[in-house]
Order: C-alpha cells, then structure tokens, then sequence
C-alpha cells in the first residue's frame, strides 16, 4: 500500500468523519473523525454489498456508501452513550 492510498483514506475518512458528527452529533475530534470515516466506510461497504469488501475507486457513490456507514456506525455510539438519538 502507498503513501498516496493512506493519506487518501484519511482525508476522506477525515470528511465522512466529520460530515457524520455534523448530521449524527458526536465531536471526535481530528483523529476521531478519520477513524469513524474509515470504520464507516468499511460498515458502508458490508452494509450495501452483502458483506463483500472490494476496492473500489473512489467515486460520489463510494463516497456516499462512507458517509452512510458513518452515520450509521455514529448512531449505534450514540444509542449506547446516551441511550437515544439526538
């Protein structure tokens, strides 16, 4: 794996990240919203492709898969926190 692959993973698990904790609610932080971006990514994926992880170029929809596995994976952190949703 390159250096140009890992720093594209984070920048755009830094943005799905942080897009998530805008709509969900959740401040992470910088290394925070990386790691929910690429956990995200990865639920996304296993979520919308019947558990087949590929490596897939990045796209609008590829990006809209992370955001949603984000947004997913802030949901269930947030129900087990605080028992509820926003």
């Amino acid at each position: 794996m390159s250096l140009e692959t890992v720093l594209l993973w984070a920048v755009i698990g830094l943005i799905a990240g942080w897009l998530a904790s805008a709509i969900v609610g959740g401040p992470f932080g910088l290394i925070g919203d990386i790691v929910v971006g690429i956990v995200g990514a990865f639920i996304g994926g296993l979520i919308l492709s019947r558990g087949e992880i590929n490596n897939a170029p990045l796209t609008v929809t590829t990006f809209l898969v992370s955001l949603l596995g984000a947004v997913v994976l802030l949901g269930v952190v947030n129900l087990v926190r605080r028992g509820s949703l926003r």
